[in-house]
């Protein structure tokens, strides 16, 4: 008894007491710095890619850059237009191929897959994100390229290589596939049971209850979804670079090539050197990506906050 009241006197004196108290504070100063500077990378990288494109800024207009599609760097002209256009085709059709799909999936694992079937089905989904992006792009060219032009293209058109912004779709469907499924999921996952049990209770089927309830209380969810997908579609690079064929035009139909902005930076940063203005004008497609994809993660943000504010 004695030791430990002895204990308790040296572990609670003021100079034990205020020593305790300056770690903790070194460590929350620590955390904060650490935090602060991951913080500040964001904003750095932001800053960098804006300094880089600054000369061209200052030698046309923005207007210009975004809105003209003449692209001839020897003559200093650099119009974007094209390569915008591509990546929206590009994302556009990934994102209606893979949204039913994986919400169809989502559905069938979160309501009526047996257990055991969920259990050995998701790690195989997850699985996919893990391939590297260069597997799926050599998949594209072997299978979806082949399978376009010779298969699906001679109905709709006289000629196409196959090489196109539907082929990069396609692929980036893929792609894309397990992150809007793990989403999907987890949202559903959120919805109370006693909600699906009051629907059932009152004569609902099982899917009057998934379309009436769990579909319409998690609509905010697919939405964050898919604004997450499409953060990841525009900034995917080697593997869309591979099947899109990489012509700087707009293109007229899904079977018609295209050039989106992350295979303009891979195919030619080795050139900007050689070339005035080039690697300011590669720096703001890059600064391009970086806007687009933040805008679209921050709204993605939004909306998770608004279903956690709500579920609580």
């Amino acid at each position: 008894m004695r030791s430990f009241q002895k204990f308790c006197r040296v572990a609670f004196s003021p100079t034990v007491k205020n020593k305790r108290l300056l770690k903790d504070r070194f460590v929350n100063k620590t955390f904060l710095a650490f935090t602060l500077l991951s913080i500040s990378m964001v904003v750095l990288i932001a800053i960098g890619l804006f300094y880089k494109s600054i000369p061209l800024l200052d030698s046309t207009s923005l207007s210009n850059l975004l809105l003209s599609s003449e692209w001839k760097p020897f003559k200093e002209a650099f119009g974007f237009y094209s390569f915008i256009v591509g990546t929206l085709w590009v994302t556009a059709i990934s994102i209606i191929i893979a949204l039913p799909l994986s919400l169809l999936t989502g559905i069938y694992l979160s309501e009526y897959a047996h257990v055991r079937v969920r259990k050995l089905v998701l790690p195989l989904i997850e699985l996919l994100s893990g391939i590297p992006p260069v597997l799926y792009g050599v998949w594209g060219v072997l299978v979806i390229v082949p399978l376009i032009q010779d298969r699906i293209a001679p109905h709709f058109v006289e000629f196409t290589t196959g090489y196109s912004v539907l082929a990069g779709g396609v692929v980036l469907a893929i792609m894309i596939f397990p992150l809007i499924i793990s989403i999907i999921i987890e949202v559903f996952d959120n919805i109370p049971q006693d909600l699906r049990n009051a629907s059932l209770s009152l004569g609902a089927t099982q899917w009057q209850t998934i379309k009436k309830v769990v579909l319409r209380k998690s609509f905010d969810g697919i939405i964050a979804a898919v604004v997450l997908a499409i953060s990841r579609a525009f900034g995917e690079t080697i593997a869309v670079l591979m099947v899109c064929g990489n012509l700087a035009q707009i293109p007229q139909t899904v079977f018609d090539s295209g050039y989106p902005l992350p295979a303009l930076i891979a195919n030619n940063y080795g050139e900007m050197m050689s070339i005035p203005m080039y690697d300011s004008a590669l720096m703001f497609a890059a600064l391009l990506l970086f806007v687009i994809i933040f805008l679209f993660n921050t709204i993605s943000r939004v909306i998770l906050y608004r279903i956690e504010k709500r579920n609580t």
